[in-house]
């Protein structure tokens, strides 16, 4: 069955399923899922453990073993089995479906994994798990609602802060929900219960976001120039490859004109996003930003991404690393400003 993970707690205060399976890209959130999980399995008699990670030399048949053993004095045992690429291959798979379908009453099963692709999700082991296990997938927590995250994250050490502190808060931690949630532990430890100061805020919290390439399309489909900026000069600092850069923003414009192209002859837009495979955050920002962003605009950043591509490679002569960032910066700026 699927659960959400806000209704793991009340989940857990009854007798326990065989098997649980979460799946997350957020891996604060699935550590504290997992953790609130064992503790319940401890409180429940579940006093053994044996902890399998699936990596290359790992052999199928150590969870059917660890599975059928027998405990030497009889405890009831938790068996966690750890997938960190999502990907089990196809004996992975049809052990996971054996597995699932002869669950011993002795054991209770905690199976993690990353969030699965579209394609994954489709396996037939996935399916199995799903209607075999308590299936918890935790949803990333994207910038927008990161602020009211951190608030809610405050609320339970009995602090608050007002929007501008919390807009602080998300944009030194974005990207790094670990981070986050160490920062707001600290402002725990630094300063009593009540509500925070933008200056309390500010003194006590560092720069550490870490930027996505892939998520520098959303903040300019977005058309939030500020938040454009700061990941742009982010990845600089990173040390990301300016190519992979330049490849997303482009293929972002690319997608931007096929679908408004395809508007002009009349086609609705939610066919144009089913057949380019575009869904989930991305999906909800293309509409404002197709009727924010001119066809002749889209067209002129992409001879401009030409333009930039030149530099990188050092087509147009000898040019800087700093210029070639700049460039990089202008082009993805004429979109999130149109």
């Amino acid at each position: 069955m699927q659960l959400r993970p806000d209704a793991l707690d009340g989940h857990l205060a009854k007798p326990l399923a065989p098997l649980y399976v979460i799946t997350s890209d957020e891996h604060l959130l699935a550590l504290e899922a997992a953790d609130k999980i064992r503790r319940a399995a401890r409180a429940q008699g579940y006093s053994e453990r044996d902890v399998l990670t699936v990596e290359r030399s790992f052999k199928w048949g150590e969870l059917l073993a660890a599975n059928q053993a027998l405990s030497l004095f009889g405890d009831k045992k938790l068996i966690e089995l750890r997938i960190p690429t999502g990907k089990p291959g196809k004996d992975g798979g049809a052990a996971l479906q054996a597995y699932a379908k002869d669950l011993s009453p002795d054991n209770l099963t905690l199976i993690t994994l990353p969030k699965l692709d579209w394609q994954t999700a489709k396996a037939a082991w996935v399916t199995a798990l799903q209607q075999a296990a308590v299936y918890i997938e935790i949803p990333n927590v994207e910038r927008a609602q990161l602020p009211n995250w951190i608030s809610q994250r405050l609320a339970l050490q009995n602090q608050s802060a007002d929007r501008q502190s919390l807009d602080f808060i998300a944009d030194r931690v974005e990207g790094n929900l670990l981070a986050a949630h160490q920062e707001i532990q600290k402002l725990g430890l630094l300063h009593e219960p009540g509500k925070l100061t933008y200056e309390q805020v500010h003194d006590a919290v560092l720069n550490v976001a870490r930027y996505d390439v892939f998520k520098l399309s959303e903040a300019m489909l977005a058309g939030d120039p500020a938040r454009l900026v700061r990941m742009l000069e982010g990845l600089k600092g990173e040390g990301e490859a300016l190519p992979l850069v330049l490849w997303a923003v482009s293929e972002e414009i690319r997608t931007l004109l096929k679908l408004k192209a395809g508007m002009a002859q009349g086609r609705p837009l939610g066919a144009l996003l089913k057949e380019y495979r575009i869904w989930g955050p991305r999906e909800r920002m293309m509409e404002p930003a197709l009727r924010r962003v001119s066809l002749a605009t889209l067209e002129g950043a992409l001879r401009e991404a030409a333009q930039v591509d030149k530099m990188v490679k050092g087509l147009r002569g000898k040019t800087f690393a700093g210029d070639q960032w700049d460039a990089m910066l202008q082009l993805a700026l004429k979109v999130a400003k149109a």
